[in-house]
């Protein structure tokens, strides 16, 4: 049995260099929720409220990468977030924070491939979004079950696509903002003027508690760093640099790209059914554009599914390599691809099929929801592992010089983050329209804490018939 774990360790390789894995972060990252889920901010919080969710989003995310950081410096291993948690907090935690993972991405997956949908129905109205999601969902699959370093590589170019697009976006946005760019009906530039004609915050201070999942949603995507961490060459220098490099951008293109699209987009004409990024390009007078950002957002957004099937399925190659689920996840193809892992996470693909046929607008808020929960959960383990980390460490004597990376303002680092993600928990209860989210995420944690202890118990009696058996 270890033989065979040894075996499967050793087939993933570490072939990830800097590059992809600041690319594969930053494709997680700029996807379905920075180019849908904004539209749904601005129309609940108003401009300025959404530019200060993302604000605190963006601290958020620093915070938990910090802890993340150190974590996986002194510990790089694939999937891993559980296994820190099962270390330092009980395996238990560490059992259904994997989960909880899978959980984010595969109905992250769902509804990214539902937002592509979307896209598609830009160019062809009449189209029913669930065929666009079949279609999609085969696509991603067969980009997954290829190779690691095709995967990689793609994924590399897919973000450099998406970077590229999202300067552009800002550079050409600040024109049409400041009368540089004409709009196409003649009116005048916006300025600021959209930021505050609602008032500050028009709906009070409660809806920006509110959507914070929704903005930790968007942000989602950074820990992709530590997920990778185990195919990563040279794990002490990649990661830290990786890690600055990819929080620095993210908080660059958010907080621009937000503030133009608070500018640009009246809070009353803000949703998700059409991407706000598309809103804007109507507005201009350039053309085509529109259609130019509306075919980027659709590679964006099936890069960012890409990432979540890669990430999927490497917690359940994970969870069975740690013996938590049955052997079969954990076996390799020769190309080493968890080829059962994928296939069973593919299940949000299939998630978003019946999404798109019921009701795509309210859905694609609650799988967002859900997916946002899952998240901040995952968050709320990694700031509470290192706090832990950091305590076994110098308790048992070791000088924090051996740490070849140290989260810095420790504890202070991890305390905020963890109380920052409880807060936007929290704010779920406040959102008719996200508390789904807690009513699914909250049974699905103590489904998972059950699970965990009744495998354990029939480990334990499997474990004890053998015992008899050698012993008669």
């Amino acid at each position: 049995m270890q033989q065979a774990e040894e075996d499967n360790a050793q087939k993933f390789k570490r072939s990830m260099k800097t590059r992809h894995l600041v690319m594969l972060s930053l494709g997680g990252v700029i996807g379905t929720g920075l180019f849908f889920n904004t539209g749904y901010i601005i129309s609940t919080t108003g401009a300025a409220g959404t530019l200060l969710a993302y604000i605190i989003g963006a601290l958020v995310v620093w915070l938990v990468m910090l802890s993340l950081g150190e974590l996986s410096v002194a510990m790089p291993e694939t999937g891993a977030f559980h296994v820190y948690a099962a270390r330092y907090l009980s395996p238990a935690t560490g059992y259904t924070v994997a989960w909880l993972y899978w959980l984010t991405w595969t109905v992250a997956l769902g509804s990214s491939l539902t937002a592509a949908g979307f896209c598609m129905q830009y160019w062809f109205p009449q189209s029913p979004v669930w065929l666009w999601c079949l279609i999609f969902c085969v696509l991603i699959f067969m980009l997954n079950v290829i190779s690691s370093r095709f995967f990689a590589e793609g994924e590399f170019w897919f973000s450099v696509i998406k970077v590229v697009t999202i300067l552009a976006f800002i550079i050409l946005g600040a024109g049409a903002m400041f009368g540089f760019i004409p709009l196409k009906d003649g009116s005048s530039a916006p300025f600021f003027h959209n930021l505050t004609a609602s008032g500050w915050l028009p709906h009070g201070g409660l809806p920006i508690l509110m959507t914070m999942v929704a903005v930790n949603f968007a942000f989602s995507g950074t820990e992709l760093i530590g997920i990778a961490a185990g195919e990563t060459e040279d794990p002490e220098r990649v990661l830290p640099l990786a890690i600055r490099t990819t929080v620095a951008r993210l908080i660059i293109f958010f907080i621009g790209t937000v503030l133009i699209l608070a500018a640009m987009i009246p809070m009353d004409q803000a949703g998700i059914v059409k991407s706000p990024f598309v809103l804007v390009f109507e507005k201009t007078g350039i053309p085509y554009a529109a259609d130019i950002f509306n075919f980027v957002i659709l590679t964006a957004i099936l890069s960012a599914a890409n990432s979540g099937l890669y990430a999927s399925g490497r917690m359940l190659w994970s969870l069975s390599n740690q013996q938590t689920l049955p052997r079969c996840f954990a076996r390799l193809t020769r190309r080493g691809i968890p080829l059962v892992a994928i296939s069973v996470s593919m299940l949000g693909g299939l998630l978003a099929l019946l999404s798109s046929v019921v009701a795509p607008d309210t859905v694609f808020v609650a799988l967002s929801a859900i997916s946002g929960f899952a998240v901040v959960a995952v968050w709320l383990s990694i700031c509470a592992s290192h706090y832990f980390f950091r305590r076994a460490h110098l308790r048992e004597g070791k000088p924090l010089s051996a740490l070849k990376y140290r989260a810095p303002f420790f504890p202070l680092t991890p305390i905020l983050g963890f109380l920052l993600c409880l807060l936007a928990c929290v704010g779920l209860a406040f959102d008719p329209e996200q508390r789904v989210a807690l009513y699914f995420g909250l049974p699905f944690v103590a489904i998972c804490y059950g699970a965990y202890y009744f495998t354990q118990l029939l480990k334990k009696r499997e474990q004890n018939r053998e015992t008899h058996h050698a012993a008669d």
